[in-house]
């Protein structure tokens, strides 16, 4: 009886091969919410949404660390960012974050949710 082996080749392509489809077991499926995650089974909305009206008066200020900070509490976010002219920037649309346009001289123009 004459005993079969494989050749490195066939175990290379074997194991890409398995690679390849454990890669893409997961593909289309919404992950499950973690344990420390703010949303509920509830569809209730997370904790902090951001409010921009009560940010408003740091229009007209400069972006200290203090005032943005001052500005992200008020408005109820979680997070802060500058938007600074001809930044590149993400587009998706945050609910716990405070965005606040700047001009070239750091002097906060807007304050928006997103």
């Amino acid at each position: 009886m004459m005993k079969k082996t494989l050749t490195p080749f066939a175990v290379a392509c074997s194991l890409a091969l398995g690679a390849a489809l454990t890669g893409c077991a997961g593909y289309g499926q919404t992950p499950a919410p973690s344990a420390g995650s703010a949303a509920t089974g509830s569809g209730s909305l997370p904790a902090s949404v951001c409010n921009a009206q009560p940010a408003q008066f740091v229009v007209g200020q400069n972006s200290t660390a203090s005032v943005v900070e001052s500005a992200r509490q008020r408005s109820g976010a979680q997070t802060a960012r500058i938007l600074r002219p001809g930044q590149i920037i993400t587009k998706e649309y945050d609910t716990q974050r405070l965005n606040l346009e700047v001009d070239g001289t750091g002097r906060i123009l807007a304050a928006k949710c997103g």
